[in-house]
C-alpha cells in the first residue's frame, strides 16, 4: 500500500517540481528580458536626449533665424505696386508740371522718372532675393503680378493720351496672358517655364519704349523712335509666344490627353464594378 502510494506521490512531486522549475525559469527569463528592455529603452532615451541636445546647439550656430514675409525684396515688389497708380495719374492728368531749381520738370519726365524707379526696383528685388536667399512663395507669387500690372497700366495710360495704338496694345497685353496661362497649365502638370532670353529682352524694350512714348508727349521728334520701339516690342512678344507653345505645349497637351484617357478608363471600370439590381 505504501509502495503504490510512493508509486503515485513520487511522480506527481516530480512533475510539480518541474513545472515550478520551468516557471521560474520563463519568470527569471521574462524579468531579464523586461530588464534588458527597459536598460535599452533608457540608453537610447539618453542618447537621443543628447544626440537632439547637441544637434539643437549645432543647428542654434549655424541656422539663421526665419525671415520675416515681408523681407527686403518683398517690399520693393509692393513697392512697385505703389507705383502703378502714381504713374497713371501723372499720365492721365498730364501734371504736375513744376520748376526744380530752375529746371521745368514736365509731367512726361515725372512719369519716365518713376516708370524707370519702378523697373529699377524689379531688378533689385530679384538681385536681393537670390543675394541674401530671401526667396519666399510671396515674393514667386507678386513679382509676375507686378511686372504686369506696371506695363498694363502704363501701355493702357498711353492708349488714353492717343500716343499708343489699341491693337499694338491688345498684342501685348494678350500675349501675357496667354504665356501666364500656359505657364499655370506647366506648373499645375509638373513642369516649369523658364524665362526666355527673348522675353527678357521684351521686357527691356517694353520699359524703353513706354518711357519713349511718354516723352514724345512733349517732344515730337522722339515720336518716331517711340513707334519704332513699339514694333519691336509686338514683334519680340509675339515671337516669344510662339517659342513658349513650341516648346513646352506639345509635352503639356500629351500629359493631359494621358490624364483624360486615365480617368475615361477608370469611370468605365467603376461602372462595370457597380452591381446591377435584378
Amino acid at each position: 500500500m505504501i509502495c503504490t502510494t510512493l508509486q503515485v506521490y513520487v511522480p506527481y512531486e516530480y512533475w510539480l517540481l518541474r513545472v515550478k522549475l520551468e516557471l521560474g525559469s520563463v519568470v527569471f527569463d521574462c524579468r531579464k528580458i523586461h530588464f534588458l528592455q527597459s536598460l535599452t529603452a533608457r540608453v537610447r532615451t539618453t542618447i537621443v536626449g543628447n544626440a537632439s541636445r547637441l544637434g539643437g546647439q549645432r543647428a542654434s550656430r549655424t541656422r539663421e533665424p526665419p525671415g520675416c514675409v515681408m523681407n527686403l525684396p518683398n517690399s520693393l515688389t509692393v513697392l512697385r505696386i505703389f507705383f502703378i497708380p502714381v504713374l497713371v495719374v501723372v499720365l492721365l492728368t498730364r501734371e504736375p508740371n513744376v520748376v526744380f531749381f530752375g529746371v521745368p520738370i514736365n509731367f512726361s519726365e515725372w512719369g519716365v522718372l518713376i516708370l524707370l524707379t519702378a523697373a529699377a526696383t524689379d531688378w533689385a528685388d530679384g538681385f536681393f532675393a537670390r543675394r541674401r536667399s530671401e526667396v519666399t512663395t510671396l515674393g514667386i507669387l507678386l513679382d509676375p503680378i507686378a511686372d504686369k500690372l506696371l506695363m498694363s497700366a502704363a501701355f493702357i495710360s498711353l492708349v488714353e493720351m492717343h500716343l499708343v495704338h489699341g491693337w499694338m496694345v491688345v498684342i501685348i497685353i494678350g500675349r501675357e496672358i496667354v504665356v501666364l496661362g500656359l505657364r499655370n497649365i506647366a506648373s499645375a502638370e509638373g513642369f516649369t517655364i523658364p524665362a526666355s532670353t527673348l522675353g527678357k529682352t521684351k521686357m527691356v524694350l517694353q520699359v524703353i519704349a513706354v518711357c519713349a512714348a511718354i516723352l514724345g508727349a512733349r517732344h515730337p521728334m522722339i515720336r518716331p523712335l517711340a513707334v519704332v520701339l513699339l514694333w519691336l516690342v509686338v514683334g519680340s512678344a509675339t515671337v516669344s509666344a510662339v517659342q513658349y507653345f513650341q516648346k513646352f505645349w506639345g509635352r503639356v497637351d500629351g500629359s493631359v490627353k494621358q490624364r483624360r484617357h486615365l480617368r475615361i478608363l477608370e469611370r468605365h471600370k467603376n461602372a462595370q464594378d457597380v452591381p446591377t439590381v435584378q
